[in-house]
């Protein structure tokens, strides 16, 4: 994990480096916009400007954003792709216009392919069920059902030794 932020890292230097050179001069560079990095199905947060009124997200089917007390974000991964947000103050002046890259699982993830089926699993250490964007249809469903029926009976487990006690 380390060797490859390393990696990512001084690939953002030698673009930053190469654009810089391509300019012909430095005081017309644009900022170039931080791109905020997170996996499918998981939280991040950033910290943004106090000033922060209003958030738009260019396709909230990549990401969410979610303006918390303080000037504090929470980016979700939603599905795979980049996408960007824009935050705004209260008078509508940009504030911040950032990238968001949304990547594939971190954990030891196995799919498993049967025709043009396909199967998610998490392998951490023993290999369990788990939905990911992508998988079949009949697949997906089976196991949502199966994580909602235990939810809701573990729900109707606790409410039912509350009363009883």
């Amino acid at each position: 994990m380390r060797k490859e932020l390393l990696r990512r890292h001084a690939r953002v230097c030698l673009l930053v480096a190469a654009a810089v050179l391509a300019l012909p001069a430095a005081g017309q560079a644009e900022p170039i916009a931080d791109t905020i990095a997170v996996n499918v199905d998981q939280a991040k947060l950033v910290r943004l400007p106090g000033k922060v009124a209003t958030i738009v997200v260019g396709n909230p089917l990549i990401a969410d954003v979610t303006l918390q007390p303080g000037g504090m974000i929470v980016v979700t991964g939603k599905g795979y792709g980049a996408t960007n947000f824009i935050a705004l103050d209260r008078a509508g002046e940009i504030l911040v216009d950032r990238q968001i890259q949304v990547e594939g699982p971190s954990d030891r993830l196995v799919t498993v392919y049967r025709g043009i089926e396909r199967e998610s699993y998490s392998c951490l250490p023993l290999c369990q069920r788990r939905v990911t964007l992508g998988d079949s249809d009949a697949y997906f469903n089976n196991t949502m059902t199966q994580a909602g029926s235990l939810s809701g009976t573990a729900s109707g487990s606790a409410g039912a030794g509350a009363k009883t006690n």
